[in-house]
């Protein structure tokens, strides 16, 4: 197997093993008994854990950033930005388990993790600009993104690990839901 292609197969390993059983229990043998490959393989590409969560958070970064400015060049950008992250972090759980917890990669202390990071959130700030009134002050741009961050990542969780379709049934529609669940909280 080429090096750039056991790396890319590695990192696969990792992301598939992570959604199926998080984070907090992946090894390099456990990834290494994924891909197929002995156990001392992934340390050709990988350093440790620590590595591989942040190859799996950049990756992650950036597919999310361009989900979320596909999505807001919609008419409907602001909901539609809104279930393209709910959608983004349910069809990629392996990304989105570690782009979050800064105890597997610290975004604010790795420059290139924070730029792609950062891209991500602009585009988030820069829709809610746009949909404030003429010059919003900063305080309501902030409580607005941050309302929106807080609605998707939360209903997102909640699809992912939490109880929710225990608590209201199965969602059969689940975009509909999505939107019905944000302009619910327009309305709070």
């Amino acid at each position: 197997m080429a090096s750039s292609s056991l790396r890319e197969h590695v990192l696969r390993a990792s992301v598939d093993f992570i959604a199926e059983n998080g984070p907090d229990r992946l090894s390099f043998r456990r990834v290494a008994a994924a891909a197929g490959v002995s156990h001392q393989a992934p340390y050709h590409h990988f350093a440790d854990r620590k590595a591989i969560f942040r190859a799996i958070a950049l990756e992650g970064f950036t597919m999310f950033r361009d989900e979320l400015r596909a999505a807001v060049a919609q008419p409907d950008g602001s909901l539609a930005m809104l279930e393209a992250y709910v959608e983004f972090a349910l069809a990629n759980r392996g990304h989105y388990r570690v782009m979050f917890r800064r105890d597997l990669c610290d975004v604010l202390f790795d420059t290139e993790l924070k730029t792609v990071a950062d891209d991500s959130f602009d585009v988030l700030v820069d829709q809610v600009r746009a949909d404030l009134s003429d010059d919003p002050s900063i305080d309501d741009i902030r409580a607005r993104a941050t309302a929106m961050w807080s609605l998707a990542h939360g209903l997102a969780d909640l699809l992912i690990d939490g109880p929710l379709e225990g608590k209201i049934g199965t969602i059969e529609d689940r975009r509909t839901f999505i939107r019905a669940v944000a302009l619910q909280s327009k309305k709070a």
